[in-house]
């Protein structure tokens, strides 16, 4: 391979990393006991030949035994030591120095652990103690009059059984597995008066739906929400990052669930303070139809959500998405987008968050309560904001005319002149969201399960050109430093798992046809066209048909139209499996579906890599990756050393796997050695009989780049043709090397490219001008 055409580095040739500078991109990985820091540390010599400028880690400190993600936090000051405690980290941090990377942190302010032991979450335990005069009380919002004075945990299996319980050395203990802190002077009280004396009443998980007074994460009640709004609540929760970032161990932070904080600005700013200007910080936040991250806040942007929409949606044919709408519901008989998600999102807030809408009803007071479910339902984002201008008056019009004007006016009052009030109601606002439409309704509604990812709009799946174009000219004005991702640990399939899910949408056709799922046995349609779906996505993969049916039966929970989480059918769920396609049924997508999966897969990769943003990699990624929703999404990474090993010597791509590794280390060493070709952004726009199927776009730097959009339609129609891309002014030379076969390209290209000569071989290119400046320190 000739590095006249790549542009590849060795990692000999690998500079040191500005750590605390804006990431050229970032390269997620999960770490876990069986991938611990020492782990993550063999990796670092390999992540810095595929070019990433800094590695990002899942959660690090102490959290649950054996967790296998790091969100379920129990202690604040310490590192985790299944991961390698502090020293491992630090070494970690050592080595990605020494190769040029910085480190970015994953935190979780908005919560806390219920662990099993509760000792294991020691303000907790304190609390549970010592009740509301704990110097620990202000960690958690709990509502000690709601619960009679009493914490609700709901951590039992089954009902307390008094028989159960047994009391000696300051604990209770109740069935043998849970120990409880005795209150004070409590301890030689008879079992039911003792019981009735603590500041805690262990219950059966089932009474959380109602009975529940903290706030939690979600409908976890595992998880317990932190007032991090309090001073020194941040103070002491944020200590151990804070010297991290002092100490120049990190150089960046992912905040998690932003949304669930009170006031997140105020906890941005008072973040901002902490870390200096120097700490790259994005936040996860979903931004929802036209929904744009407030300007004030001091954070480079989001974790990218929003762009992975806009990535998917280019490679989604609108009219094939429209046809999969009529032939889902035809075959389900289900309702529409729309009608789905409100059912969802009533069905969770009076079942699942009836705790939650039942504390905001009360305090609203008995005329504003019954306008609290009908805002909160028709809410069009996923949470108000404090000093935002007060609540949509969409959501209050539509609302008013369920519950009337008086009603909606006492809670557009209440937001405006209660604080506590406002907070609850956004935070419980942004819950709903996320579970009815994240982990509702996008289960139920699937007629193209490619466009129900997280950010996404089902009922909107496709973006046109300009659309695309529009943000990506946004992203650059606005927030240059934002995050992009394609694929996540919450992604609920993988970007090339979607892009053989969204080469249906240009053959609609196929799910008419026979296929896998398609003669299941059972009457349950919509798992069948759910599996029929997932089988095409998944494709060939080691344990495809166990994979398969753990993704199809949390699928049917989530969906809960037949069964749930909390009200199971083990009748229906033995009925699952049923609908695995036998062997490598669906497999392999037909011939002309598998090249448009291919130029999905390499389309979506380039645009990711070369638009605004800070593009994230997620471990494996950087080849072909096909995963499910997690768990599946957390198997152990594969790291294609040896593939990428052999594409710098030379070696030709085999198979659409390498060439997508070949085309990612291409644009993430063009990044990271020259970081000024990726500035600017302007919209390119071929012409002639297909220019509709080309996507291209110029950063003013020096780099153009070119994707194929609906290849299958394009071929239906004649192929390129004679449609011709017209370049910014000067010389243009393609980064990546012809394809094995293909005639050498007739660079450099002026003024223009004929399409059919520049996308031979390949659905993408990247070129780059002669003389391009196109350097940095970076």
């Amino acid at each position: 391979m000739s590095r006249r055409h790549t542009h590849l580095t060795a990692e000999s040739d690998i500079p040191t990393a500005a750590t605390g500078a804006t990431p050229s991109s970032t390269y997620r990985l999960q770490l876990c006991p069986e991938f611990p820091f020492a782990a993550a540390e063999k990796t670092v010599p390999y992540l810095a030949s595929l070019g990433v400028s800094h590695l990002h880690l899942s959660p690090v400190l102490e959290a649950v035994p054996g967790s296998a993600h790091g969100y379920d936090v129990t202690d604040h000051s310490r590192v985790r030591e299944e991961l390698g405690g502090e020293r491992g980290l630090r070494g970690l941090a050592a080595a990605a120095r020494e190769h040029g990377l910085g480190l970015v942190l994953d935190i979780v302010p908005n919560h806390m652990a219920v662990p099993s032991p509760l000792r294991l979450n020691r303000p907790l335990w304190e609390v549970l103690r010592e009740g509301p005069q704990s110097p620990y009380a202000r960690w958690f919002d709990i509502d000690w009059e709601a619960g009679g004075g009493q914490v609700l945990l709901p951590v039992l299996g089954e009902p307390l059984d008094p028989a159960a319980c047994t009391v000696g050395e300051g604990l209770l203990r109740v069935g043998g597995s849970w120990e409880f802190p005795l209150r004070a002077g409590t301890a030689g009280l008879p079992l039911p008066e003792l019981l009735a004396a603590q500041w805690y009443r262990p219950a059966c998980w089932r009474e959380a739906r109602t009975g529940l007074n903290y706030r939690r994460f979600f409908t976890i009640s595992q998880l317990i929400g932190v007032r991090v709004e309090d001073p020194a609540v941040f103070a002491a929760t944020h200590a151990k990052l804070l010297e991290l970032v002092r100490d120049g161990v990190a150089a960046g932070l992912r905040i998690d669930h932003v949304d669930g904080l009170a006031d997140p600005g105020a906890y941005l700013r008072r973040l901002r303070t902490a870390v200096g200007d120097g700490c790259w910080v994005v936040v996860e936040k979903i931004l929802a139809g036209r929904e744009r991250l407030p300007a004030g806040w001091p954070v480079a942007g989001t974790t990218g959500y929003d762009a992975l929409r806009q990535v998917d949606g280019v490679f989604t044919d609108p009219a094939g998405a429209a046809a999969l709408d009529r032939r889902y519901r035809e075959s389900t008989g289900l309702p529409g987008w729309e009608d789905t998600a409100r059912a969802c999102t009533r069905e969770v807030l009076t079942g699942d968050l009836a705790a939650e809408l039942g504390a905001l009803e009360r305090a609203a007071g008995p005329e504003a309560a019954p306008a609290v479910r009908e805002v909160l339902i028709a809410y069009p984002v996923y949470r108000p904001y404090p000093g935002g201008g007060g609540l949509d008056p969409g959501a209050l019009a539509e609302a008013a005319r369920r519950a009337g004007a008086a009603a909606v006016a006492g809670v557009r009052e209440l937001v405006r002149e209660d604080p506590a009030f406002a907070a609850r109601f956004a935070q419980t606002s942004a819950a709903l969201r996320a579970k009815a439409l994240e982990d509702r309704a996008f289960y139920r509604y699937a007629p193209l399960l490619s466009a129900t990812e997280v950010g996404g709009d089902p009922g909107r799946p496709a973006v046109e050109p300009d659309g695309f174009h529009a943000y990506c000219a946004g992203l650059e004005r606005d927030w240059p430093g934002s995050g992009t991702v394609l694929s996540t640990h919450d992604t609920k399939r993988s970007s090339d798992v979607r892009a053989r899910i969204a080469a249906l949408s240009q053959a609609p056709e196929l799910m008419d046809a026979p296929g896998p799922g398609a003669d299941a046995p059972g009457d349950d349609p919509q798992l069948a066209w759910v599996a029929r779906q997932t089988a095409y996505g998944l494709g060939e993969v080691p344990d495809r048909a166990e994979r398969l049916a753990g993704a199809l039966l949390k699928a049917v929970r989530e969906a809960a139209l037949r069964t749930g989480w909390t009200e199971q059918d083990a009748a229906y769920e033995a009925s699952v499996a049923r609908y695995v396609p036998a062997g490598t049924e669906g497999a392999e997508l037909p011939q002309a579906l598998a090249e448009a999966a291919r130029a999905n897969l390499l389309g979506m990769a380039l645009l990711h890599l070369a638009m605004p943003g800070v593009p994230e990699v997620y471990q494996g990624a950087e080849t072909e990756y096909r995963a499910l929703v997690d768990p599946d999404n957390r198997r152990p990474a594969r790291f294609p050393r040896e593939a990428l090993a052999r594409l710098d010597a030379g070696a030709a791509p085999e198979g659409v796997a390498e060439e997508k590794l070949l085309l990612t280390a291409a644009l993430l060493r063009l990044r990271r050695d020259r970081p000024r070709l990726f500035t600017g952004y302007a919209a390119l726009a071929a012409r002639g009989p297909a220019a509709r199927r080309c996507l291209a776009f110029a950063r003013p730097g020096g780099l153009v780049a070119v994707a194929t959009r609906l290849s299958l339609r394009l071929a239906r129609a004649g192929g390129w043709r004679d449609t011709v891309l017209p370049l910014p002014p000067g010389r243009w030379r393609p980064v990546l090397p012809p394809a094995p076969g293909a005639a050498p390209p007739a660079a450099p290209y002026e003024g223009g490219v004929r399409l059919a000569e520049l996308l031979a071989a390949r659905p993408v290119a990247v070129l780059l001008r002669d003389g391009a400046d196109g350097g940095g320190d970076g």
